[in-house]
């Protein structure tokens, strides 16, 4: 499934919600959904306020797929040069409560398997990948 959305945090949740609908009919568990749901709103109100400045004519696009046993969602922007991948983990700190932004990426790590960018011509390609095991709940 492919969709072409506009630059807005309305599309951000359309994609959430036509993701949800088709990793359920895909038979990806309900608690993966979840997590997938909230890692692809993270990305995604990403892509509009960084990548593409909340520029409602700017466009982006998001696929979903099973393949196999992995369910997979790329994101594709034109926004420039960024891999979210490089960002160091991060650990809680009490300091952290003064310190905006970053914890995104830690959001996603913790509800994928694996997290892949790249550049491609003009494009940002972010691949969520989670894998799921045969019989999970």
């Amino acid at each position: 499934m492919k969709l072409e959305l506009h630059a807005t945090p309305e599309e951000v949740m359309r994609a959430v919600e036509a993701m949800q609908a088709h990793a359920l009919a895909q038979g990806v568990p309900e608690n993966m959904i979840f997590g997938l749901a909230l890692a692809l709103e993270e990305c995604g109100s990403n892509v509009v306020n960084h990548a593409l400045q909340r520029d409602a004519a700017e466009t982006f696009q998001v696929t979903f797929q099973r393949a196999g046993d992995s369910f997979v969602i790329e994101l594709r922007d034109h926004g420039p040069a960024f891999d979210p991948t490089t960002a160091a983990p991060r650990k809680p700190q009490a300091e952290d409560d003064d310190l905006p932004g970053g914890w995104g990426i830690e959001l996603v790590r913790r509800h994928t398997d694996k997290i892949l960018y790249e550049r491609d011509g003009s494009e940002n390609v972010l691949r969520l990948v989670k894998q799921i095991t045969p019989g999970q709940k």
